[in-house]
């Protein structure tokens, strides 16, 4: 799959060392980490280049620690993704996983691809690291603990409350730019039995809309999007055609994003990055409770 993401143009290069040291992860959250370093690398490379992903472990000691202060001594498995790319000035590097700061031009990107690695890599109880130089190239570390235990056990002892909730044929209306994380979004969705009609911006979700004839039970909607329109703009004109609709919010960046729409149409917030389980669980809550909203109908 990241053959067919960074193109022809770009020479795709991997090692994974033998035995690798045990992780407990989220298996689609850690694809999710390596598909956007990955393609934040491919941008960085437009005329071409070489982008290579290292996978092993390795054993820190208190003398290899990065002066970032979030490293520490332990053993880890470290995946790296390195590219040939423009490179970056110490200012923007220290700067890379703030949400919403991005040197793309306007509309091609929200700044939150980094953000939200950033974010699942500390969910894990690992950090991220960069190093970069202008005209050299770019390279980002992930440190993951290991765990230390084999991985069958881990999988036995897995939490009956990580389970997906499954659907009942009901069709979402999915939003998102972020093309990557709309995909795994919609694959979760899809594997629980609902029906996924997705749309990159807010202009797309309303075509969608009038082509079903607005056939959609949920939109789950991201809150910041190109082409002028929020996901709180979208809400507010897909409930004055249907007041019984369900929303669920989604961003990277919280209380400032919902703290500045006053008027915002009722409905639960999901921060990014979230798991699976969360989403699929919030998905059903909000259908369930559209579902005891609906009027009954008295017998003739």
């Amino acid at each position: 799959m990241l053959g067919r993401l960074v193109g022809k143009h770009i020479v795709l290069q991997t090692h994974c060392e033998p035995q690798l040291k045990p992780i407990l992860a989220d298996p689609r959250q850690v694809e999710q980490v390596i598909i956007n370093l990955v393609l934040n690398a491919r941008d960085a490379m437009p005329q071409g280049g070489k982008l290579t992903v290292e996978v092993r472990n390795a054993s820190l000691g208190e003398s290899d620690l990065d002066v970032n202060g979030e490293s520490r001594p332990g053993d880890y498995v470290m995946v790296a993704v390195t590219d040939t790319g423009s490179g970056m000035i110490a200012e923007v590097a220290g700067r890379a996983f703030e949400p919403f700061f991005t040197t793309k031009e306007v509309g091609k990107g929200t700044g939150l691809g980094l953000a939200t690695v950033y974010g699942i890599v500390k969910q894990h109880q690992g950090w991220i690291e960069v190093k970069s130089e202008v005209g050299h190239g770019t390279t980002f570390l992930v440190y993951l603990p290991a765990n230390g235990k084999s991985a069958a056990p881990a999988a036995e002892a897995a939490s009956p409350s990580t389970a997906i909730t499954k659907g009942r044929n009901e069709t979402i209306l999915l939003v998102e730019d972020e093309a990557i994380l709309r995909e795994w979004v919609k694959e979760i969705l899809t594997g629980c039995n609902y029906e996924v009609l997705e749309a990159a911006n807010g202009v797309e979700a309303l075509k969608i809309w009038d082509i079903e004839n607005g056939r959609i039970d949920l939109l789950v909607t991201d809150m910041v999007m190109p082409e002028g329109m929020t996901g709180g703009d979208l809400a507010r004109q897909l409930i004055s055609r249907q007041p019984l609709l369900k929303v669920i919010y989604t961003s990277g960046y919280s209380d400032e994003i919902m703290g500045n729409d006053t008027e915002l149409p009722e409905g639960p917030f999901l921060p990014k990055p979230y798991a699976a389980p969360k989403l699929a669980q919030l998905v059903r809550d909000c259908l369930d409770a559209k579902h005891e909203a609906q009027p009954v109908r008295a017998a003739a």
